[in-house]
């Protein structure tokens, strides 16, 4: 995606741990709110800050943030977390009902990023190609029944013209 993103995110990090003297998840969460904005704009997708989701259960939640297509379909989540333990704020989220087909989870150190029910990529967030990389698995991916649809039109897409020539011929 763009690598210079990610710096420009990094250096607004550190002017905001400068100017308000701490790594606070409150102050430093607006500015991943905007990096990934913008990697959402690259895909026509729209971050949608607390919006709340129904889980199965019928509970009510907010994410931090839902990215959503023109359709308003849902094609991922963020979740930011405070620094005192991420592992265990993940579980907790997860056990109340947080999707986890696309959710990315960080607390300004790390980024964990859970597809499909199983985490597949940790990065530090220090690392500017890691979080490159987390970013553009989580904007990209295509939940499997998404992904077996499309398949699904492109197979009918080929069969269209057999289908319409028997279609005349038995006319």
């Amino acid at each position: 995606m763009s690598k210079i993103l990610v710096s420009q995110y990094q250096a607004e990090v550190e002017k905001i741990i400068q100017a308000g003297g701490n790594r606070q998840q409150a102050f430093l969460r607006f500015a991943f709110q905007k990096l990934l904005s913008k990697y959402c704009k690259a895909r026509d997708f729209q971050l949608i800050p607390a919006l709340d989701y129904k889980t199965r259960n019928g509970r009510i939640i907010y994410p931090d943030g839902t990215v959503k297509d023109a359709l308003r379909l849902d094609w991922g989540y963020w979740e930011s977390k405070e620094r005192d333990n991420l592992d265990r704020e993940i579980k907790n989220n997860l056990s109340q009902g947080y999707p986890n087909s696309n959710i990315l989870f960080e607390d300004s150190q790390t980024a964990v990023l859970i597809q499909g029910g199983t985490e597949v990529m940790r990065v530090s967030m220090r690392d500017g190609e890691a979080l490159d990389r987390v970013l553009t698995h989580f904007i990209n991916y295509v939940r499997p029944e998404v992904r077996d649809f499309q398949a699904a039109i492109e197979i009918f897409k080929q069969d269209l013209p057999t289908i319409l020539d028997t279609l005349r011929y038995l006319s």
